[in-house]
């Protein structure tokens, strides 16, 4: 690589990091843990490229973007943020960021993008209005690369015209994707409609859902419960909108698949309706978001009434290990439901386990996957991440990610069977005391649950 790199990052070792790889790979770099003096060396005309964080002690990354882009038309900027949620990656598309990676980032992967960046010619993109108020929060949480990779198809198809559809099972918030596609797209000053089957079987009905929605959004919920003259009218909805033709976003919970087989979805209407798909991963299959959408609805139910709670360890590992078959719907009752009948401020295992019921303890295989091998289950989860990314490949360096992903749980796990001895646990993987040592410092298993375990 040839070029000046300018890094904006208020954590020394990523600084550090990041100044070691770009300098060997032969990079300039200037460093700053300061947005303000950030903004000095791009108002100076100094480098090539930004790799900046958005939490930083003087002010927001994101929020700088719109002035380097006026200042400095078309220099590439990547954002890397802990702030992992939908609104970071929805906020980096619109700002006009080169690129966004939510940390813990990867750092080969990180300049690979980077020497993209370096060799990239970019012009300044034209402006976009942006008049409307939009909600500052969105209630779309999650840390996992699963729903990472979902926030950014989200934040990709966004303002395309490509109509969406929406799977996953009941209770993973497919409605709020729906509600926040439209929030924050180019349409959020149109109306967002529902249309139910009355619409759509009555004479009139879709004429009268097009004036409703009048280029807006148009949302169809459960494609595949549509009788077939519905289906049928809304087809043609779709051939001929009219002068103001809606988005079409439509979800199911059933695999459409079979439901075509089966001649319970046209085939025509699933190939309108199929412009992108975006697939919501069950709770069960993202369980390192389980805490942090908790302590969430906590926050949630605290500012509506309910008095102040917080989690104890063992309760969050009561809530990780239950099944969810009503995914984030049933958690976010539960968590409202414990944060009512707690008696305590901390909410404890007991608390957790006699919400819950009998399915508290510990699930030897995921609801529904019942005799599945393990290589099966994981193949499956793989697909669906594949999935995820639409015509697009996931971002390299797949494999030791994958790797990475299977080992934190697989040492928290084996060290919690074996009561935190580490002899015992090294003996049990089949690896050396001093290696099993090594990677629970290298891997970042969290300190206080290290305690506990030790």
């Amino acid at each position: 690589m040839d070029g000046t790199v300018l890094v904006a990052d208020d954590d020394r070792t990523i600084r550090t990091v990041l100044t070691q790889a770009l300098t060997r790979a032969g990079c300039k770099v200037h460093a700053t843990s300061s947005l303000t003096t950030l903004m000095r060396w791009v108002g100076e005309g100094k480098g090539d490229v930004v790799i900046s964080d958005v939490m930083m002690p003087d002010g927001n990354g994101l929020e700088m973007l719109p002035k380097i882009q006026a200042d400095r038309p078309g220099l590439p900027v990547i954002v890397i943020s802990a702030q992992n949620t939908i609104m970071t990656a929805i906020k980096a598309e619109e700002a006009e960021a080169y690129d966004y990676l939510p940390k813990p980032f990867d750092l080969p992967e990180l300049m690979k993008r980077t020497a993209k960046a370096l060799a990239a010619k970019r012009v300044a993109p034209a402006a976009r209005p942006d008049t409307a108020e939009r909600p500052e929060e969105l209630p779309l949480i999650g840390r996992s690369e699963v729903m990472q990779a979902l926030y950014r198809l989200i934040a990709r198809v966004m303002n395309t015209d490509l109509p969406l559809l929406i799977t996953g099972e009941s209770g993973t918030g497919k409605s709020l994707i729906a509600q926040a596609i439209h929030d924050f797209s180019d349409r959020r000053t149109l109306p967002f409609v529902h249309a139910d089957t009355a619409d759509l079987i009555a004479l009139e009905g879709p004429s009268r859902l097009l004036a409703q929605v009048k280029g807006g959004t148009l949302v169809i919920d459960e494609l595949a419960d549509l009788p077939e003259e519905a289906q049928a009218r809304l087809v043609r909805m779709m051939d001929v909108p009219g002068d103001h033709a809606p988005r079409f976003i439509a979800s199911s919970q059933k695999d459409l698949g079979a439901a075509m087989e089966g001649g319970g979805l046209r085939q025509d209407l699933y190939y309108r309706i199929c412009g992108s798909e975006l697939h919501v991963p069950a709770l069960r299959e993202r369980v390192e978001d389980i805490p942090l959408l908790a302590e969430h609805f906590l926050i949630k139910a605290e500012n509506e009434g309910a008095p102040h709670r917080v989690l104890s360890e063992a309760a969050r590992e009561v809530l990780r290990r239950f099944s969810w078959p009503g995914n984030v719907r049933q958690l976010e009752n539960t968590v409202r439901r414990l944060a009512l009948t707690s008696r305590s401020e901390e909410i404890t295992k007991a608390d957790a386990e006699a919400v819950l019921g009998p399915q508290a303890g510990p699930q030897p295989e995921a609801a529904g996957f019942t005799n599945e091998k393990l290589s099966e289950a994981v193949g499956r989860h793989l697909q669906r991440y594949f999935d995820l990314h639409g015509d697009m490949l996931p971002p390299p360096g797949l494999y030791m990610r994958l790797l990475r992903e299977v080992e934190t749980p697989l040492i928290e796990i084996a060290l919690a069977a074996t009561g935190g001895n580490q002899a015992k646990c090294a003996d049990l993987l089949g690896i050396n005391r001093n290696t099993l040592r090594k990677k629970i410092t290298d891997l970042d298993i969290e300190v206080t649950r290290r305690r506990k375990l030790m």
